[in-house]
């Protein structure tokens, strides 16, 4: 960790019990949805520090808020608290205890880092003005955020502006990602099902192919990026999985094409929706099938607003040092549905080192994941400053 690293004192004393928490959270990880306990331990600590505590928002969200003095501004700090269905490879004395579910992601880091802010502010109370701390749930592709918002986040806790953090594997511990504008790509799941004639397969001439049909669309869909999209442009469009037929010898009635679009370019976005629709409805109808497109845009382009990534900078700044403040590397695809809440809000989102080698670089969403514990002060920090600026006495 950098010898720069600026931490309050009382946030250096409370790490410790905020660290055993977090191990705690990531020994028993929950799904999206599913986040009962973790969101009822949240929920506990908030009301035993004085917040004003809502449950149920959007499923198992929960939002604190905090109200200090007369100031009219207010900020909102998100979480997120869901697992993933992997099974956990790490050997740790606090690995889940739930087979086929894990904390491979660092949710479980994130919620403790917010919860341990919230203690710091509780007893600081170094602000004047309105603190909303939200713990979302089902922030892996289920719509988390949408929901809580189609419930009312923001209408019954209103935020001139709102952030969000998440950890970065590869990064050193002490170092931030941050940048005004496109943070994170969108993210969007198509799935193609292609249904024609199935028949023996001695006797194709006699079959509508649906498999035929898919293996042709795959190849033209890799023109969209090639001749569609402008070179300067970052996009993906990837085929993850094609699923037909049993036997050797049937040709299946349907087939089915999985796939993920991600951009960083809303108009980009529209784009390729647009051309990937002609290219599968026009390729189905040259083979005879029929095909039905399901296109869900789970996330949105993540744009930080300039105003508040300057905000952020400046808390960063004040953390760590300038120094190590850098920009989102090329070639960055992930996608984050607190997007979705920087549509409505303005905002940032930051990335928090989590270790360049040994523990805390193995990537998010592996078995061998484990959320750096040296990186939790440091995010506590990070609020900490962030809030006390924005609702400065």
């Amino acid at each position: 960790m950098s010898q720069t690293v600026n931490i309050d004192p009382a946030i250096r004393e409370q790490a410790a019990q905020f660290i055993e928490l977090r191990q705690r959270i990531h020994a028993h990880p929950e799904l999206g949805f599913e986040e009962l306990e973790t969101s009822r331990l949240v929920a506990e600590k908030l009301n035993a520090w004085g917040y004003e505590v809502t449950e149920g928002v959007g499923g198992t969200g929960v939002v604190g808020r905090l109200k200090l003095g007369d100031g009219p501004r207010s900020i909102g700090l998100r979480a997120d608290m869901d697992a993933l269905p992997i099974i956990e490879d790490t050997g740790l004395p606090y690995a889940s205890q739930v087979h086929g579910k894990m904390h491979a992601c660092g949710h479980d880091g994130h919620t403790a880092i917010l919860l341990a802010a919230a203690h710091y502010f509780a007893q600081s109370r170094r602000f004047n003005g309105t603190l909303n701390l939200i713990f979302q749930p089902a922030e892996e592709g289920l719509g988390g955020a949408a929901r809580m918002m189609e419930e009312g986040l923001f209408e019954r806790f209103p935020c001139d502006a709102v952030y969000a953090l998440h950890n970065a594997p590869g990064l050193p511990v002490g170092q931030f990602i941050v940048q005004p504008g496109a943070m994170m790509a969108s993210a969007d799941l198509v799935t193609i099902k292609l249904t024609g004639e199935g028949m023996h397969g001695a006797m194709p001439h006699l079959a509508r192919d649906p498999v035929v049909a898919a293996a042709s669309i795959v190849m033209a869909l890799q023109t969209i990026m090639s001749r569609n999209v402008p070179p300067a442009e970052a996009a993906v469009v990837t085929v993850g999985a094609i699923q037909a037929g049993t036997a050797h010898n049937v040709v299946p009635s349907t087939a089915t094409i999985l796939m993920t679009v991600r951009t960083l370019n809303t108009k980009v976005q529209q784009l390729i929706e647009t051309r990937l629709r002609e290219i599968v409805e026009s390729q189905a109808r040259s083979f005879g099938v029929m095909a039905h497109i399901d296109y869900q845009a789970v996330t949105r382009v993540l744009m930080n607003t300039p105003k508040e990534t300057e905000l952020a900078r400046q808390a960063i700044a004040a953390v760590v040092g300038a120094d190590n403040i850098l920009p989102l590397p090329p070639g960055m695809m992930g996608g984050e549905d607190f997007s979705w809440m920087l549509e409505k809000v303005p905002g940032c989102y930051v990335a928090l080192g989590n270790g360049a080698q040994g523990h805390g670089s193995c990537m998010i969403h592996n078995p061998g994941y484990d959320f750096n514990d040296q990186a939790l002060p440091i995010g506590v920090s990070y609020w900490a400053t962030l809030v006390e600026q924005y609702l400065s006495v």
